[in-house]
């Protein structure tokens, strides 16, 4: 099961999660000390694989936050209607598969762990594994390319949990690569996806002026998105977060279709309504496009073709289209795209020989974005304090 939040770490001033190295516990964004790592530890969130597990995943993935299992069900249904079966955990088998074997081509001679947050295999069953393997240093992937509590903060406090619960605080040590929107190996999947829905579109008799380009993504709650991106993007509506995703689609944009219309969307809100979220939903940008015959839909937030783009992209936001009239597409995520795979092990590359920052790949105006999380950076205080790697300081 979901190992619980880490508690043994004392709060004093200055004080650190021993679960970092030295050299990315804290200092400067960038760390440029050339590091000799075990392993590598690949990090999902994890998804159900039969109809029994569903209520317990997302009982995992609500922990904390008091949801009956009634209201559980409203989510479960999607599930439910796929066998209860998320591919999710396939598609990291396979990445898991294809990093390793591009890791070996690289020459790096580093074995690829692959943990959970919220399903099996959990991050404390991989870094267990690792420890009897002999693993001292791991430098950890995120399935998540962007900054925001969920994408990145929850997976620093979820590695402090697990070390916690194998009590391998002070002898497993876990840095984590860059957030990587900004690689151009990420980017490149989406632009080739644009390239080739654009011109699908065209062939389908749509006027390029009447085409529009929904780039989609996760929501988060506006306060959230306002904490993301260590406070750097006070003067952006969304944060770090929407900043960070509207400089990729800008990217992809001037590479693939100078010109063409496009938006921003979010898909997947999950909070009550109350609670201010990014917005617009996909489904109202859709109901609102004026003199549009075609949309092509970008799944620019998430790197596979898992369930919430199974059900929000290909499921609804589809109805909804069709139900207006519009012709729809949607490009594939990065899944096992060699460019996004490459861009992985350049991510590891670029800490093992401690490259500056002015010598990594990056495609935006901004980034490349730290390997050391600033103070502040994309806490969540609804949650209350978690310790993270590395760093006590929220």
């Amino acid at each position: 099961m979901k190992p619980p939040a880490a508690s043994g770490v004392h709060l004093e001033d200055g004080s650190v999660v021993p679960g970092a190295t030295e050299a990315a516990r804290s200092g400067p964004e960038h760390a440029t000390r050339p590091m000799n790592y075990d392993a590598v530890l690949l990090s999902g969130f994890g998804g159900p694989e039969g109809q029994d597990d569903v209520l317990p995943f997302l009982r995992n993935v609500t922990r904390g936050r008091g949801i009956p299992d009634e209201r559980l069900e409203e989510v479960a249904h999607h599930y439910r209607q796929f066998g209860g079966v998320s591919p999710i955990n396939e598609q990291n088998r396979q990445l898991k598969r294809a990093l390793q074997d591009a890791l070996s081509q690289a020459g790096l001679d580093l074995p690829v762990y692959w943990g959970n947050r919220n399903w099996a295999p959990y991050l404390d069953e991989a870094l267990a594994q690792a420890a009897r393997d002999g693993v001292r240093t791991m430098i950890a992937i995120p399935t998540s390319a962007y900054s925001s509590y969920s994408s990145c903060r929850q997976y620093r406090e979820d590695w402090a949990d697990a070390l916690e619960a194998t009590g391998l605080q002070r002898t497993l040590q876990i840095d984590k690569v860059r957030q990587f929107f900004s690689h151009p190996g990420f980017i490149q999947p989406f632009i080739d996806g644009v390239r080739e829905g654009v011109a699908e579109a065209v062939k389908e008799g749509h006027e390029f002026s009447r085409i529009e380009v929904l780039f989609s993504t996760h929501s988060i709650p506006t306060d959230d998105a306002a904490r993301s991106g260590a406070g750097l993007f006070a003067d952006v509506d969304g944060g770090g977060y929407a900043a960070q995703h509207l400089a990729v689609a800008e990217d992809v944009i001037a590479k693939a279709a100078p010109g063409i219309s496009w938006q921003l969307v979010y898909q997947s809100r999950s909070g009550p309504p109350s609670q201010p979220w990014l917005e617009p939903d996909i489904n109202d940008a859709l109901e609102a496009l004026q003199g549009r015959t075609a949309v092509l839909i970008v799944p620019v937030g998430f790197i596979s073709d898992h369930m919430e783009v199974m059900w929000d992209l290909d499921t609804e936001a589809r109805e909804t289209a069709g139900r207006l009239g519009l012709w729809v597409t949607r490009t594939p995520a990065p899944g096992t795209n060699p460019d996004f795979v490459q861009a992985l092990v350049d991510l590891v590359q670029e800490r093992c020989s401690g490259r500056p920052a002015q010598q990594r790949a990056n495609a935006t105006n901004i980034g490349p974005w730290f390997d050391v999380c600033r103070p502040g950076c994309c806490e969540n205080p609804r949650l209350g304090f978690k310790p993270a790697i590395a760093g006590l300081q929220p």
